[in-house]
């Protein structure tokens, strides 16, 4: 089954306690995300982030470019990242802002998401899914950790029939 998300809900204070790109900096990201085709665009601070769903301080996605800012939380820069990730590369460069309303590539995002922390220094999967949580992720066993280790099977098989994890 599918997560039920609703990111950047008002959590308490995400603000305060999630971990921001400007915290790892940008070589790891960028090198992560190039060896999936895609390109790291890092925006200036105080500057729209182009692509953003979300608007403030959230990633954004356009074609096979994924822009943040220093203040971008490490978790938002790999869901749309993954967003991107998860497609066919015919259909990324269509993209703009909003990837999909596919719940099956939800779901997978969010589960490579969590995946692909592991290959940032000091951030890992732990960490990333406490930020999630933190942030407003809502899935209906009650915590992104849950999901992920009892709920995701089928964002797991999406995942291996496209050889990518």
């Amino acid at each position: 089954m599918h997560p039920e998300t609703s990111v950047h809900s008002e959590p308490s204070d995400p603000a305060g306690t999630v971990m921001r790109m400007g915290q790892i900096g940008f070589d790891a990201a960028t090198t992560l995300l190039a060896r999936h085709g895609l390109q790291l665009q890092r925006v200036a601070p105080g500057e729209p982030i182009p692509g953003s769903y979300w608007g403030d301080e959230e990633a954004g996605i356009i074609g096979n470019t994924v822009h943040a800012r220093a203040d971008t939380p490490v978790h938002s820069l790999l869901h749309e990242a993954c967003h991107l990730i998860v497609l066919p590369a015919e259909r990324r460069l269509d993209v703009h802002t909003d990837a999909t309303d596919s719940i099956e590539e939800e779901d997978a995002t969010c589960y490579l998401q969590i995946v692909l922390a592991d290959e940032l220094p000091g951030v890992g999967r732990v960490r990333l899914m406490a930020d999630m949580d933190a942030w407003g992720y809502s899935f209906r066993l009650g915590s992104t950790r849950a999901w992920f280790e009892q709920d995701a099977g089928e964002a797991r098989e999406f995942l291996r029939a496209r050889g990518l994890i």
